[in-house]
């Protein structure tokens, strides 16, 4: 899910919210009548109840991804995760009510509940999944560009049907069809509507609402007059591809960045009050995470001793902000002399150097609880890109433009590029990575830093990523 709350998504959790509500509060009337539920409300903290029994929903829904479309691929799985959902949610209202009886809203009222708010949840979704599937539905938008440029769009609007955005075609300078070639054919499946030339007779006929300006081409084939024309008219809004990309994915376009691009649109610089209060905040968060998660440490520190020789913690030379190389620490999860002729290695998928119960402290990430030393010794924070390791770090800069830039703000436990990619064991994985951590660079806020570790919760929960 991206870091802002767009319409649709407001509209969505609005939706839930006033079925959810509307739909205990319709369950208690029918189940006590209308003299009951009154009573109910104005004499038993009927309201209040309700509002609690709401919001465990919400989160339930939230956990299982029904608020990030770009998970649902069919109406199918859709229904499957709300009707999961919705168990789960009745399952842990249960054991709430059980044993703090306090907050019972009444007898009966949870199995009326449950049937009306499955019916208007399953309508209400259905119709929004329809809606942003719909290709008549969403901002139209066309792309003055082509190839990489054309295909790089297409898709990254392709994957993200809930952001409400629907190419309608591409224009083109004189010399260049589609994909390079003469003529007004398609690039991509998209028609071509003519040249740059006809974009502002094509945006008035074609009802165009944004136009993707990827031209590569600055002298003769960029629009200038044409573009301030429609700009200064309001007639239609204009954005780079480089920043819809961005805006849309999640991730910033290695292949389209220019220095100044990143120069002229990065955050605000951090103040002195609003950095200590960051580093004051992750660091608390690590310490009530070493607190919590004291109890299962010991207990993988036993397993580890038990299971295989060596020591339970493992250090590694990672590299830090501002290139500042330092010991990141975990349990150790591989055989002692993993890499017995000193040359580092990519972890892969079913690593056979993992142990037995590594391969299950990965999975859940219990391999991970000795870094919250690090986030408050400092040489780490909560959130942030993943520190690599000296050795790949100078390999990677050679192969990757803008790699090293990931080290101008401290590594963390977890990042953006952890919740939104696999884990990754090749340059081409590092690649996709890095895209993930400009934007996050870039973009840098205590929001995103919430929805990083809300998302980086769920992850551990369906144990997903670990490797």
């Amino acid at each position: 899910m991206t870091t802002r709350l767009g319409t649709r998504l407001i509209v969505l959790i609005l939706g839930d919210i006033l079925i959810v509500f509307g739909g205990f509060l319709l369950a208690m009337f029918l189940r006590m009548g209308i003299e009951g539920g009154t009573d109910q409300i104005l004499t038993n903290f009927g309201l209040p109840k309700i509002i609690f029994a709401t919001l465990i929903c919400l989160s339930t829904l939230y956990v299982y991804d029904l608020y990030d479309f770009t998970v649902i691929n069919s109406r199918k799985e859709l229904v499957l995760r709300i009707m999961q959902a919705l168990g789960i949610t009745w399952v842990l209202l249960a054991v709430l009510f059980y044993f703090f009886p306090i907050l019972l809203v009444g007898r009966g009222i949870a199995a009326y509940s449950v049937l009306i708010i499955l019916t208007f949840l399953l309508s209400f979704r259905i119709g929004i999944h329809y809606i942003l599937g719909h290709p008549e539905f969403g901002e139209k938008i066309l792309i003055v560009g082509d190839g990489s440029v054309l295909a790089d769009t297409t898709h990254a609007v392709s994957n993200r049907r809930d952001a409400g955005h629907r190419i309608v075609g591409f224009v083109a300078s004189d010399h260049l069809g589609a994909n390079g070639n003469n003529g007004n054919g398609t690039g991509n499946g998209i028609p071509r509507f003519g040249t740059i030339d006809e974009l502002e007779s094509i945006v008035d006929g074609k009802g165009i609402d944004r136009i993707v300006i990827g031209t590569r081409e600055r002298r003769g084939a960029f629009p200038a007059e044409a573009l301030l024309r429609l700009r200064l008219a309001g007639v239609v809004n204009i954005e780079e591809s480089t920043s819809f990309f961005e805006r849309v994915t999640g991730k910033v376009h290695l292949d389209n960045l220019l220095p100044s691009w990143l120069i002229f649109s990065i955050r605000p610089r951090d103040t002195r009050v609003r950095t200590v209060f960051r580093e004051a905040l992750h660091r608390g968060l690590a310490a009530v995470g070493l607190i919590a998660t004291f109890p299962a440490a010991l207990l993988t520190a036993l397993i580890i001793k038990l299971e295989s020789r060596g020591p339970i913690f493992y250090r590694q030379k990672r590299v830090g902000k501002n290139g500042k190389v330092f010991d990141v620490i975990k349990f150790r999860s591989m055989m002692v002399n993993a890499e017995s002729d000193g040359t580092p290695v990519w972890a892969a998928k079913d690593d056979d150097r993992v142990t037995g119960f590594g391969k299950f402290t990965r999975r859940t990430r219990l391999d991970e609880i000795p870094q919250f030393w690090n986030i408050i010794k400092g040489e780490m924070s909560f959130v942030g890109p993943r520190p690599e390791r000296p050795y790949f770090v100078e390999q990677l800069s050679e192969d990757i433009p803008y790699y090293q830039y990931r080290h101008l703000v401290a590594p963390g436990l977890t990042g953006w590029a952890q919740i939104k990619y696999p884990y990754g064991s090749s340059v081409e994985d590092a690649r996709q990575k890095l895209q993930y951590d400009l934007y996050y660079i870039k973009n840098q806020s205590l929001t995103l830093d919430m929805i990083i570790i809300f998302e980086t919760v769920k992850t551990v929960m369906f144990g997903r990523g670990g490797q």
